[in-house]
């Protein structure tokens, strides 16, 4: 089910490994997502995240190391930025559409919504929007709510209200949820059978949980277990036909000993035959078309009940 506080129903029944089909007969889906937020806390993208060490290398070096690996791997991505971002990184946004990269959005500072209320989140999310439409000319199609390194859960945040003002504001899929290991449908409304297509995500494979030197001073970076996780999962879902996904940081695998981690994981992509690589909208609309809510939300009541003390 979706993770969220005060659910009522979900897709709860997901689709067995034969069901699920990628296009020309491919074997497996791979999404890659390059995080460009540099937002340190729940409020969201401040002057000082932006002038810190991370912003210097991340939006430069690290940014120029992982566009090269993107390149000569050919592996397409979708990149999500804040809209307070977008206008300052206009020109690299631009040239990574014009290659064929995604960019999706990552809420107007990529802040905590959860604690504001609906017609705050909505005039944010219309002025995201307007902002990226402006830069991109395009308007977005994805939307992120990805965890910020020093937020209490690694989950990411959204109010009650996010996934239906999505769907108002005409946006086609959500970029992150851990419901399920395949795109699956987030229910807004029970009743009207109202819901938005949401993207898999695991904070397991995203870089940022491993690789915390040298941004917090104490040298205890897992490389190597990023790696094994990535390659272990993507092994797992080749083999069962399912969906990969992957979360980058510029500023977090762009050092040259993570670059080569990163290289070595797409050499062993690219060795396997099959291997579908979509951005993720591309992976939505696929989705969307294949595998319809109309034909394959399948909601029952909710059996979740609400106790005093409970964290729900």
């Amino acid at each position: 089910m979706p993770w969220k506080e005060n659910y009522t129903a979900s897709d709860e029944v997901t689709l067995f490994d034969d069901e699920v089909r990628w296009p020309e007969g491919r074997r497996c889906c791979v999404v890659v997502n390059v995080d460009l937020s540099l937002a340190s806390g729940a409020e969201g993208l401040n002057a000082r995240d932006l002038r810190g060490d991370r912003a210097l290398f991340g939006l430069h070096e690290g940014m120029a190391q992982l566009r090269a690996v993107l390149d000569r791997f050919d592996m397409k991505a979708t990149f999500t930025v804040p809209a307070v971002m977008a206008r300052m990184l206009g020109d690299t946004l631009r040239e990574l559409a014009l290659q064929g990269h995604e960019i999706a959005a990552h809420g107007f500072k990529h802040e905590d919504v959860s604690t504001l209320d609906r017609a705050e989140e909505k005039a944010r999310m219309a002025l995201t929007t307007e902002i990226l439409t402006e830069v991109l000319g395009k308007r977005p199609q994805g939307w992120y709510s990805l965890p910020r390194q020093s937020d209490p859960f690694a989950v990411g945040t959204i109010s009650p209200h996010t996934a239906e003002l999505l769907i108002e504001a005409g946006y086609s899929y959500m970029g992150n949820s851990l419901s399920d290991d395949i795109p699956h449908y987030w229910v807004a409304d029970f009743g009207n059978r109202q819901a938005i297509l949401t993207m898999p995500y695991f904070y397991h494979f995203d870089d940022q949980f491993f690789l915390l030197f040298p941004s917090k001073g104490t040298g205890l970076e897992h490389a190597d277990t990023l790696f094994a996780n990535w390659r272990a999962e993507f092994d797992a879902q080749y083999k069962r036909g399912r969906h990969f996904h992957m979360t980058l940081h510029p500023h977090a695998v762009g050092w040259c000993n993570r670059i080569k981690l990163l290289e070595d994981f797409f050499n062993h992509i690219r060795s396997r035959p099959g291997v579908w690589n979509p951005t993720a909208g591309q992976c939505a609309d696929y989705w969307l078309e294949t595998y319809p809510a109309s034909t394959h939300l399948r909601l029952e009541e909710s059996i979740w009940q609400d106790y005093p003390g409970s964290l729900s």
